[in-house]
Order: C-alpha cells, then sequence, then structure tokens
C-alpha cells in the first residue's frame, strides 16, 4: 500500500463550539462524573462561569485535524497534549496541526487549540502520524 505524501508546513485548521449536548455525550462515554464537568453550580462555586468542557474533547478536535493532514493511510501514532486552561461549555475553540518534520513515513505535528475570537491558547502539544499497515 503506498502512502500519500505528507509535507513539512502543511496545516489544517477546525473550529466548534463545545456545546452542552456534546458535553452529556461526552459523559456518557468517558462515565466522568466529576463536578466541574456535569454540575453548572459545582463549577461556578469553583470559579467557572459554566461548567468546564473535558479535556479530552477539547483535545480531542485536533484529531480531526490531524486526521485531514493524515489521510486516509494514515493514523495517529502517539499524541501528547497539554492543557493550559480549561474551556467552557459554550466557548469556540480552534484547533490545529501543522507537519513539522517528515522522517520516513512518520510525520511530526504541533497541535494547538485556541479560544476563539480571542486567540488564546488553551492546549497545545505534539503528535505524529503513523501508516495504518505498513507495506
Amino acid at each position: 500500500m503506498s502512502h500519500a505524501p505528507v509535507k513539512p508546513g502543511a496545516a489544517f485548521a477546525f473550529r466548534k463550539t463545545m456545546t452542552v449536548a456534546e458535553q452529556a455525550m461526552f459523559t456518557g462515554i468517558s462515565g466522568n462524573l466529576g463536578g466541574l464537568y456535569v454540575d453548572a453550580v459545582r463549577a461556578r462555586k469553583a470559579g467557572a462561569s459554566n461548567m468546564v468542557a473535558f479535556e479530552l474533547a477539547v483535545g480531542g478536535l485536533a484529531t480531526t485535524c490531524l486526521s485531514q493532514l493524515g489521510g486516509p493511510t494514515r493514523r495517529i501514532g502517539s499524541i501528547a497534549l497539554n492543557f493550559a486552561a480549561p474551556v467552557i461549555v459554550g466557548d469556540s475553540v480552534e484547533a490545529k496541526a501543522e507537519i513539522v518534520s517528515v522522517s520516513g513515513d512518520e510525520a511530526t505535528c504541533r497541535v494547538t487549540c485556541t479560544l476563539s475570537p480571542s486567540g488564546a491558547t488553551v492546549v497545545d502539544g505534539t503528535a505524529t502520524l503513523v501508516p495504518f499497515a505498513k507495506a
């Protein structure tokens, strides 16, 4: 199986608003019933303006970008994310992934998530794209 070439500098961005309905779905998927994530009153008592969006749901937006960069023959081989600040349910987030280097069939990417429209970084990290299966 041949793999489409990936090149340093290629980038993809994706923006979405973190909704209450998706927060409820992610609660069911993850089983996380932490008060910051499922109870607006508790979140407000902790200093948030509303429930806090699940960090992995926010970071998961970057996987959309990585999938677009990798195309149909690549998958995420690794991902390391730093969560610089909480995202509140109702916030809009722009995720971006950019290929920074390529070694053989493996591409190293920088990933970021920023609040829109302020541009404040809420997630940053790295990921690798690898072939789905070796030829």
